[in-house]
């Protein structure tokens, strides 16, 4: 079979290897769409990141070259004799943490900190290619009437349900989102699900910005249209946000979401900061503001299926291209690092 193999950074290869053979406890699944994650895109610029290329992995035993790709849903073909809560034909997505659930760590259950953390598509094979092998217990059904579509969205749709919690949002919070990425939308999304008052997103490219209002944003603002914390001061009676989520990445839009947070509010750091960002942790201090990250999920993907079942969130609108694995590198890596990036939102591969 064809599958796009990441031997470390900016070396991604298409090629033709063996399928793979499920054992006693997994799953075979045949890969119907596989989004082009972040951090795809990160292992391609800044890697080796998650793939480990000097040593084989801890957990898993793996060496790259590893199959990429790990926000995924498909059909089961077969799986192994230990396996009865799965069966061929249950349309499926699945967890790609592989976690120990020994460490410190793990028996504490933050099983993201996990000392021998691996992840389908970075230590182990994943889903840019026709078929994959996953452990049984990560296996989550699709509800009916979620699409394969809307399926491979469950994966970053867990890792904006955990930053709501890490945030600690409550029903009628005032919300501020920074940057209308997928996370950035989802996060949005999920936030308005789960009871906020009004979610404000912070966006200066017009189609993403666009994306936000038809997505349900309670108002959308570019931040380099005038002062951002005005703004949303104005929107909140003077208070700012209870709760901001920076979900960019580059420094600024840390500084961005503490300006539009208010006194006693928690910013939630969702991006991934690659470089070393200047704060003025003074203004924490005085106004007894905190900051949090988020990294990743642990149990939240049975809560970002339920989203997506009764309607809450949608995802197929954040669809911005429809490629082949073939195309992966052209139409997929590359086209996010090139000068239309911000143009596209999700781009979803069949194998």
């Amino acid at each position: 079979m064809k599958a796009l193999m990441f031997y470390g950074g900016s070396d991604m290869r298409l090629e033709d290897i063996p399928e793979p053979a499920p054992g006693a406890e997994e799953v075979k699944i045949r890969v119907k769409w596989c989004g082009v994650c972040g951090s795809d895109i990160h292992e391609y610029r800044s890697g080796p990141i998650l793939v480990p290329t000097k040593r084989p992995h801890p957990r898993t035993g793996k060496l790259a070259p590893v199959v990429g790709g790990h926000e995924f849903a498909g059909e089961v073909v077969e799986v192994g004799s230990e396996v009865s809560r799965i069966k061929p034909g249950d349309r499926v997505t699945v967890k790609p943490t592989l976690p120990c659930y020994r460490c410190h760590f793990c028996q504490q259950g933050r099983h993201i900190q996990c000392s021998s953390l691996a992840l389908l598509g970075g230590a182990a094979d994943g889903a840019f290619a026709e078929y994959i092998v996953a452990p049984a217990e990560n296996v989550h059904k699709l509800p009916g009437g979620v699409s394969y579509e809307a399926g491979s969205f469950t994966e970053p749709l867990a890792c904006a349900v955990h930053a709501i919690k890490r945030g600690g949002m409550k029903p009628g919070d005032n919300v501020a989102v920074v940057g209308a990425g997928p996370i950035g939308l989802l996060t949005m999304q999920a936030a308005l699900a789960c009871g906020a008052a009004q979610v404000v997103v912070f966006e200066m490219t017009p189609e993403r910005a666009a994306l936000a209002e038809k997505l349900g944003a309670s108002a959308v603002i570019d931040p380099s249209a005038g002062n951002a914390g005005k703004t949303m001061a104005g929107l909140t009676d003077g208070l700012r946000a209870d709760v901001s989520f920076e979900c960019a990445g580059p420094a600024p839009a840390l500084l961005l979401a503490n300006e539009v947070c208010g006194k006693g509010g928690v910013i939630v750091e969702v991006g991934f900061m690659a470089g070393k960002c200047e704060f003025p942790f003074q203004d924490l201090f005085l106004r007894e503001k905190s900051i949090v990250t988020s990294q990743g999920y642990v149990d939240e993907f049975p809560a970002a299926l339920a989203l997506m079942a009764n309607g809450r969130v949608q995802c197929e609108p954040m669809i911005t291209a429809k490629i082949f694995l073939d195309e992966v590198m052209d139409k997929g890596i590359l086209a996010m690092l090139g000068p239309e990036k911000m143009k596209q939102c999700k781009i979803l591969v069949a194998p």
